[in-house]
């Protein structure tokens, strides 16, 4: 079952199921370039990357008002230097993109973010690891983009 998308808005109207559709993926040039430029080479009121690292995975994520669909867009980097065998790399890319897939669930569903995931480790890593760093680094996406909500459970009184 696919997602319905109107052509108007182009929103999202359910839940996106377990699998990857193709406008997930960060695929435009201008988008993947922005969100590896440094902080000065932005527009005026554009938001700068944010970037995290979990080992063996590097996460550079970016709010992108300006796209048409509302879902969150990745790319997979497993570079050449760091994994010699292609198909190590390739191993490493499908263990990462599985790990996200299982887990975006984390992401609220309609956040525009573009986000990258690189790969940081020497050598192959199990998907156990991986999957904990994949957790770890949309966990801290998620909290950087949701508004945090004061605790009612303390005993303490309000300061004013």
């Amino acid at each position: 079952m696919r997602p319905h998308l109107t052509h108007a808005s182009t929103t999202i109207m359910f839940r996106l199921g377990q699998r990857l559709y193709k406008f997930e993926k960060l695929c435009s040039e201008t988008a993947i370039s922005r969100l590896f430029a440094p902080n000065g080479s932005l527009n005026e009121g554009e938001t700068g990357s944010q970037a995290t690292l979990a080992f063996p995975l590097r996460a550079v994520w970016r709010l992108n008002p300006k796209r048409r669909i509302d879902v969150p867009q990745f790319l997979i980097s497993v570079p050449k230097k760091r994994v010699r065998h292609a198909v190590d790399r390739v191993a490493m890319r499908r263990r990462i993109r599985e790990a996200y897939r299982l887990n975006r669930s984390l992401l609220p569903d309609s956040l525009p973010v573009d986000i990258a995931f690189s790969y940081v480790g020497n050598t192959l890593t199990s998907y156990a690891r991986i999957e904990k760093a994949m957790q770890k680094l949309l966990a801290r996406i998620a909290e950087s983009y949701v508004p945090h909500t004061p605790s009612t459970d303390s005993d303490e009184p309000p300061t004013p």
